[in-house]
């Protein structure tokens, strides 16, 4: 708890996230999954896998059951519908039904689940397992594919431990003869975690949990207005029984003004803390508060903390107008995201390859998310790890719970207590935080007061959704450690012409929710502008660390930079780039700022583009997006609306191709029960196949089959609020530049008192490379890009790009992304 009262976000324990981090021992091992290998259709003909959702349902499931049936097909084996979970298995006759290929058209974008899922009170006794067991013998299903939350996923592990001792008294009694027990000798058990809490301790993303934050964040966007209009105070009830992840990352999303979860409670006082805050945040001029409670949430006594009493407490005790708001199941459903839609899929098919390359000694496994990877974790060890967070809150251990949930929760409750301060602290910074006297000394922990020095901060390339929250950020943090912050407005032109202020705290508020630029930002590199104009004023305004926020233009100017100090001191100084770009063709990192909100906003077209043609029979779409040369909006998009092919730059196509898919198309829409097609077309796939041209040809090929349409998506593409991934990702993007900005500032003072900061590790690009949080030289990353096509020679998600071609039904020969060895919790993630 810091000594400022007002510096306080609230009044809770100091946590130290560097405090007994993740060790070795506590890791659940992960292995690596089969995305990275070839397969060959048919391979597992004769198997039968059995699919079922249980527990309460969440956005992405259908996309999971539909992977699981194509990828079964793919691979030959039979998949059947277990309908209403457990309760159908114990059922059997007409719950369990063999799926076809039709059967899962059209289910992505619905949200819950298709074959039903229910609580069963028969199956946790013995005789209904004895039942459930005799029904899927008697369908020789050995392999089950389960979609829940830990509960589910205990059961199925204690199925498959009596599945033996369950045949041996099904034989016994009659029921299965001993060749039908011998056939079914073993039970292989690969879970899916179902549940948009992200309670479950060995995954990055649990299915579901991303759509719940969109329904949160436009629920919160959209009682903002209101709240603004009347000078309200709003207390919105989350979910979130026993984690509070909605909540915590909800609130570093919507810039919330206090937020209660059950992991982390309150002190003692937090009632005049909370008054205190706010009376001091109206006296700023802010005309609303935003409080957000899970439901679960409890003071440090275990006492439930309720949306009714912060109501009566802030209605009594400050007299304000305020209301309470229950999101309730609201947060369950709606259309999936584009991001649960892929985790769906990806998952989905990894665990019908974990069930194939079971055998009776493999233990029951939780496919899971780490990073860009889909990999294997023993489902046991991270139920028993999952138990244990619970079990340390009942004990009111608090740290050791959140240490439990991961780095990522531990980051996510730091940032938000820096960034919901009230203001800088008074030692340090005047109360608007426009004039810093001094400095916090990370290393020796102390103030050290010296003239001020000046942080810059600028956006460069199109527009993206995030880099507003990205700003918001990094002007925050680093005037809490001192440091004027700068803004320099309109890129490069904008330092030229002397567009450079100073941003106060007040300032950013409400920045993480806007889209586009607040800064003004332009398409240009530094050698456009001019290199020695830029050094001139570099020195003028006395800038000693620059964070540039942009896409290919920002990482390109930060390279001729770095590679201009030779001949311009004023430019020795820290550099470090936030990838910023809706086509995610920065190298040195998986995901750019941007990319999300992009890849949400072509998904929802495209399913509003299929609806458009509900009722007109027979209709396939070609669909241009952006991107440049980089296929990463066109595929992922492709796998999030079930596109029949995504034609890219990256994947060399003929008019054999064309020719072949058109084919395709008419064969599913003649046999397959199918209406409509989807292509998807990167902006610069090929100069000759344009989309005019593949549309003529579709057209002209398909008549009498189906009808053909065209869309060019345009700029609705960069548009929109930003999506809760990029609001928060940028969020902690710039979390980490500014910590590493002051850093290298401190590690550069010479005796002299100026900033020099040459060497290569001086300027630096700032991605994520799997579940690593890297700061990469830009000089090194050079040799990995390809200049003239403004894209990285090599590309994660190329690998991804067969699993489409499965799930619509085409032959291929390889299913690959790559994937790697790595434990979870252990490494670093924001």
């Amino acid at each position: 708890m810091e000594s400022d009262a007002v510096f306080n976000d609230q009044q809770l324990p100091t946590f130290n996230p560097r405090h007994r981090v993740m060790s070795r021992k506590d890791s659940v091992m992960a292995t690596p999954g089969k995305e990275g290998s070839s397969l060959a259709p048919g391979s597992c003909s004769g198997k039968c896998i059995g699919v079922f959702t249980s527990g309460g349902d969440s956005q992405g499931m259908n996309a999971a059951v539909r992977a699981v049936v194509r990828m079964g097909f793919f691979l030959g084996t039979k998949v059947y519908f277990i309908k209403e979970g457990y309760q159908g298995m114990v059922d059997g006759s007409d719950h369990i039904q063999l799926a076809t290929w039709a059967s899962v058209s059209g289910i992505m974008q619905l949200g819950g689940t298709v074959i039903g899922s229910a609580r069963c009170k028969t199956f946790r006794e013995r005789e209904g397992r004895l039942q459930a067991a005799e029904n899927l013998v008697n369908l020789n299903i050995t392999n089950l594919v389960v979609i829940g939350g830990d509960g589910s996923l205990t059961g199925a592990n204690l199925f498959r431990k009596e599945w033996s001792s369950l045949l041996a008294d099904l034989v016994k009694e009659g029921k299965i003869p001993q060749s039908s027990a011998d056939r079914c000798s073993h039970l292989n058990i690969a879970g899916m975690v179902g549940s948009i809490d992200n309670d479950f301790c060995g995954t990055d993303m649990t299915i579901g949990t991303d759509t719940a934050l969109h329904r949160i964040i436009e629920a919160v966007d959209a009682i903002t207005t209101t709240a603004s209009s009347h000078q309200r105070a709003f207390v919105l009830e989350l979910m979130g029984r026993h984690c509070g992840y909605l909540a915590l990352v909800a609130a570093l999303a919507s810039e919330a003004d206090w937020v209660f979860i059950p992991e982390w409670p309150p002190e003692d006082g937090w009632e005049d803390t909370l008054c205190n805050k706010l009376t001091t945040e109206r006296s700023f001029g802010q005309r609303l508060n935003i409080i957000l409670v899970a439901e679960g949430a409890i003071d440090r006594h275990g006492k439930p903390i309720t949306a009714d009493m912060v109501k009566n407490l802030l209605s009594t005790r400050l007299g304000y107008d305020t209301r309470v708001t229950v999101l309730g199941h609201v947060q369950r459903g709606g259309s999936p995201s584009a991001f649960d839609r892929i985790l769906g899929s990806r998952m989905g098919a990894e665990a019908v390859l974990a069930l194939m390359d079971a055998d009776p000694d493999t233990p029951a496994c939780v496919v899971s998310l780490e990073g860009n990877q889909t990999v294997r974790v023993p489902l046991m060890q991270c139920v028993e790890r999952t138990q244990a967070v619970q079990k340390n809150m009942s004990e009111k251990n608090w740290e050791e719970a959140v240490r439990l949930r991961g780095k990522s929760f531990q980051n996510n409750l730091n940032t938000y207590r820096k960034l919901s301060k009230l203001r800088p602290p008074a030692a340090l910074c005047n109360v608007e935080g426009t004039d810093c006297q001094g400095h916090w000394d990370s290393f020796q922990d102390h103030l050290r007061r010296s003239s001020a020095r000046n942080l810059a901060v600028m956006n460069i390339g199109a527009p993206a959704c995030g880099m507003n929250a990205a700003v918001r950020s990094f002007v925050r943090l680093a005037l809490t450690q001192g440091y004027n912050v700068k803004g320099i407005y309109d890129s490069f032109d904008g330092l030229v012409a002397n567009e450079v202020h100073h941003i106060g705290w007040n300032q950013v508020q409400g920045w993480a929710g806007k889209g586009g630029s607040l800064l003004g930002t332009k398409k240009q590199t530094t050698i456009e502008v001019s290199l020695g104009r830029i050094a001139e004023k570099l020195q003028e305004h006395k800038i000693v660390g620059l964070c540039i926020i942009g896409g290919f233009e920002a990482y390109h100017s930060a390279l001729q930079l770095a590679e201009a100090r030779p001949q311009y001191p004023s430019m020795c100084i820290p550099i470090v780039v936030i990838p910023c770009t809706i086509s995610n063709n920065v190298p040195g990192t998986d995901f750019s700022l941007g990319a999300d909100t992009a890849l949400n906003e072509i998904t929802d077209i495209c399913d509003r583009i299929k609806q458009s043609a509900t009722g007109t029979k027979r209709r396939v779409f070609v669909v241009e997006t952006m991107g440049g040369y980089c296929g990463y909006l066109a595929t992922m998009s492709g796998l999030a609306g079930g596109a029949d092919a995504a034609y890219i730059y990256e994947e060399k196509f003929s008019i054999n191709d064309l020719r072949n898919d058109v084919n395709h198309l008419k064969d599913k829409i003649l046999n397959a029960g199918v209406q409509r097609g989807l292509i998807l077309r990167n902006e610069s796939a090929n100069n000759n196949y344009t989309t005019e041209f593949i549309h003529n040809l579709f057209a002209e090929e398909g008549k009498g089959v189906f009808t053909c349409r065209t869309n060019v998506l345009g700029h609705m593409q960069q548009g929109g609020r930003p999506s809760p991934f990029d609001r928060n990702y940028g969020t902690k993007m710039a979390a980490k530049a500014v910590d590493w900005l002051i850093h290298k500032v401190e590690d550069s003072v010479q005796e002299d008192g100026r900033i020099v900061s040459s060497t290569p590790d001086g300027v630096v690009l700032l991605g994520m490379t799997k579940r690593f949080l890297t700061f990469s030289p830009v000089q090194e990353l050079s040799s990995e890009t390809n200049f003239d096509k403004r894209i990285p020679k090599e590309e994660w998600w190329m690998k991804v790009r067969p699993l489409l071609r499965i799930l619509s039904k085409h032959s291929v020969g390889s299913f690959e992304t790559e994937a790697v060895t790595a434990q979870v919790d252990e490494v670093a993630e924001i």
